[in-house]
């Protein structure tokens, strides 16, 4: 019922990602590793932990995680079988030993009633010091409130501390940002598919963040704010309903603010925003909006005159 996919490149870490498995105190799952054609051959330490649980190892011929970790996200998922529930667990996190058997536990709780289960995670470093207290979460709660939490960092929220429905993945996937930077947040507004998420919160996560990890890598800036750019439009675009006048104007500012980290903003862009402010806003905030728009045009036509 539950298949566990890691999508397996570094080796540094991964042992202790094998040993929380090997830990669980409920084997009811199967692991599928899809290694991205990575220098680093993990079949010795593999066979250290034959027996101690099900797992199914498969080397691809091509790193394919350099161009799109969507891509090998998905060829990874494609190894299982018709599990009905998915976690994907990166090959430098690991887990608590009851994750498994509460997610078992709980399972009446959710099953039906959410496409995501979500459990409680705690931030550690590649010396394995826990950097941050355990993030808790609310039992119930809509995808959009879990998101501004994170965006207003009352909370944290990644990829590894999450289940979700094979329907629910089957039926959107996984959006392909640079670096796959957002695509995790995108993927939870999606699978919820209108039903809350439910949250674990006596088993944790562990998730690290180190030089190895996209998130502590300071040599990826330039594409992570590409990815902000578009997960912003993506996040107005289709969930600003959701949010109040408060939420959407913090929105729209972020959405601005990624923008101008590197450039200043197109015409399409100020008419994207100008359009929702229309929508979403009452006339104060349009006509802030339109007079903004107004000197960014004077300007280019002082610049650059007919």
């Amino acid at each position: 019922m539950l298949a566990i996919v890691i999508p397996y490149y570094k080796l540094t870490f991964f042992e202790k990602t094998l040993q929380s498995l090997a830990a669980q105190t409920d084997k009811r799952f199967k692991v599928y590793i899809g290694d991205d054609d990575s220098p680093e051959n993990p079949k010795d330490l593999l066979v250290k932990y034959q027996g101690q649980f099900d797992f199914l190892y498969h080397r691809f011929e091509n790193n394919l995680g350099r161009t799109s970790l969507t891509q090998q996200w998905e060829r990874c998922i494609a190894l299982s079988a018709d599990e009905e529930w998915i976690m994907i667990l990166g090959d430098d996190d690991y887990l608590c030993p009851t994750v498994v058997s509460s997610f078992y536990f709980c399972f009446n709780n959710f099953n039906i009633k959410s496409n995501l289960v979500r459990y409680a995670s705690k931030l550690i470093d590649e010396n394995q010091n826990k950097i941050s207290f355990v993030f808790y979460h609310p039992v119930w709660e809509s995808s959009t409130d879990s998101y501004y939490r994170k965006f207003k960092k009352e909370s944290r929220s990644s990829l590894s501390e999450y289940i979700f429905s094979r329907k629910s993945y089957l039926k959107y996937g996984f959006y392909n940002y640079p670096l796959a930077w957002n695509s995790d947040d995108h993927a939870w507004l999606d699978f919820s598919d209108g039903k809350p998420i439910y949250t674990i919160n006596n088993s944790i996560v562990f998730v690290r963040v180190s030089f190895l990890s996209v998130t502590g890598s300071r040599d990826n800036l330039y594409e992570k704010n590409l990815s902000e750019i578009q997960f912003y439009k993506f996040l107005i675009s289709n969930k600003f309903i959701c949010y109040d006048n408060t939420q959407r104007l913090e929105l729209i500012k972020k959405y601005g603010k990624e923008i101008g980290r590197n450039r200043n903003l197109y015409f399409s862009e100020w008419i994207f925003i100008l359009f929702n402010c229309f929508i979403f806003f009452n006339l104060g905030y349009v006509k802030k909006g339109f007079n903004m728009l107004v000197f960014k045009l004077e300007s280019f036509w002082k610049k650059y005159p007919l």
